[in-house]
C-alpha cells in the first residue's frame, strides 16, 4: 500500500483536470484500479501501468517508479514531481515561480489543492 504514490497521482490528475474516466480512456487502466491506486489500497502497481500514467500526465516515469518503491528513494525526485507536472507552462510566470520555489512537500500539496479549487470555481 502506497499512499504517497496515490496522493501524488490524485494531485496531478486533478491539476491536469482529468476525471478517472478520462484517464481510463487515455491509458486503458480501469477507473476502479485508478481509484484504488489513488487511495493507496492497490499494492505493487506494474511498471507498465506506471509508464502509461507518466505518459498521460506528462511526468517523468522514473519519478513514479521511485514513489512506487521500484527505484531508490530520492527526495529531490519526489519533490520535483509537482514542478514537472507544470512543465508545459514553464514559459509562464506561474510555471517559472513553481519550478523555482523550492516548495516543501506540504507547500506543494497546498498549492496543488488551491489550483484544483480555482479550477472548480470556473463557470
Amino acid at each position: 500500500m502506497n499512499s504517497k504514490l496515490g496522493d501524488k497521482l490524485r494531485q496531478i490528475r486533478k491539476l491536469k483536470g482529468f476525471s478517472l474516466r478520462e484517464v481510463e480512456s487515455k491509458t486503458g487502466i480501469s477507473n476502479a484500479y485508478l481509484s484504488q491506486l489513488e487511495r493507496g489500497s492497490a499494492s505493487n502497481p506494474s511498471p507498465k501501468k506506471l509508464k502509461s500514467l507518466a505518459e498521460c500526465y506528462g511526468i517523468p516515469y522514473a519519478d513514479l517508479l521511485s514513489l512506487a518503491g521500484y527505484l531508490p528513494k530520492d527526495n529531490e525526485i519526489q519533490q520535483g514531481l509537482f514542478a514537472s507536472s507544470v512543465d508545459a507552462r514553464s514559459n509562464t510566470a506561474l510555471g517559472s515561480a513553481i519550478k523555482n520555489a523550492e516548495l516543501s512537500e506540504e507547500e506543494e500539496s497546498l498549492v496543488a489543492q488551491y489550483i484544483t479549487f480555482l479550477k472548480s470555481q470556473r463557470k
